[in-house]
């Protein structure tokens, strides 16, 4: 069933693995010149609580999964803590998302990075206190969006990308709309939230989103106030881990 394809696209889009690594930043203008001149600290290792939900035909089905996921050495982890609603969505949308993610580690994708190799940068314009680089993509791919990246004038930091896919994931979805946020967590640039919105035939409007709630960023655990959150991330059921 491929109705749920462009929530995989999504998924992947607000991955670690695909933020831009220091660039060529030649011929590039200014702001898009100085974010791929930044030399970012690697992201080695991450635990983090995520929730993920989707829904589809108009809101009338819904689901919702809240999986904790482990990243080292270049791959990933999950395993389920909580799940609810559609099973059908729980499958197609949600489990399919992080199982997409997962093969792509596995895979060293880098056809979504923000580089020049992918986009096309055009010169900055200011807009709520940000810094906005409209990003046009090198080609039709479901991996890349027609957008923009948002950025901290004071130090072209990544904080927002927002955008449509350029290539429908599949025949039956004519549109996704996708916003990421990132921040830096431990000094570290990652992925805090994503939500995306598709226009499905048949079915109507469907939604993907998925928050993180990091408790460990390379080997340093995440100073925040006590949570149960940390409990169940922290041993991990052998029989429900998938990678």
């Amino acid at each position: 069933m491929k109705l749920f394809n462009w929530s995989l696209a999504a998924a992947l889009l607000a991955a670690p693995a695909f933020q831009s690594p220091a660039g060529d930043s030649q011929d590039s203008p200014a702001a898009a010149s100085r974010f791929l001149a930044r030399t970012e600290p690697p992201l080695t290792s991450a635990v983090a609580l995520r929730h993920l939900v989707a829904t589809t035909r108009g809101g009338s089905m819904t689901g919702w999964i809240d999986a904790c996921t482990a990243l080292e050495d270049g791959q990933l982890r999950y395993w389920i803590v909580g799940e609810g609603g559609s099973g059908q969505v729980r499958k197609r949308a949600l489990l399919a998302a992080l199982d997409g993610e997962v093969k792509a580690r596995k895979e060293n994708v880098s056809r979504a990075a923000l580089d020049p190799a992918n986009y096309e940068f055009a010169p900055e314009i200011a807009e709520d206190g940000l810094l906005r680089v409209n990003l046009t993509p090198r080609r039709k791919d479901t991996m890349l969006i027609d957008g923009a990246m948002f950025l901290l004038p004071e130090d072209a930091d990544l904080i927002r990308v927002e955008g449509r896919l350029v290539k429908p994931p599949s025949f039956w979805t004519r549109q996704v709309n996708i916003v990421r946020r990132y921040a830096r967590t431990s000094g570290v640039r990652v992925p805090v939230s994503m939500e995306s919105n598709a226009k499905v035939l048949i079915v109507g409007t469907s939604t993907f989103a998925m928050t993180y709630r990091y408790l460990s960023i390379n080997g340093e655990a995440i100073s925040e106030e006590p949570s149960t959150d940390v409990g169940m991330c922290a041993a991990p059921p052998a029989e429900n881990m998938r990678w």
